[in-house]
């Protein structure tokens, strides 16, 4: 059985969206394959937190997966 390496990045979405635009970019990036968690918290409600095997997904991949929702965003380290 492979090791699952697991890293932590937080993406910055640049607009303000409501409830159900954040539901969709979440979506988006836990669809793709690799990627165990993505949620926003209430209280930073630009900050989406991914944990993804980098193995399987790159940052840019994630990234992209917001992006394509028609928003502005930026890859945070952690």
């Amino acid at each position: 059985m492979k090791d699952i390496k697991m890293a932590d990045i937080a993406i910055h979405i640049d607009e303000t969206l409501d409830d159900a635009q954040r539901e969709d970019a979440r979506d988006s990036v836990l669809g793709l394959d690799g990627v165990m968690a993505a949620a926003f918290n209430n209280k930073t409600p630009h900050m989406m937190i991914v944990e993804f095997d980098p193995d399987r997904v790159t940052t840019a991949g994630l990234l992209k997966a917001v992006t394509d929702q028609g928003v502005h965003a930026e890859l945070v380290g952690l």
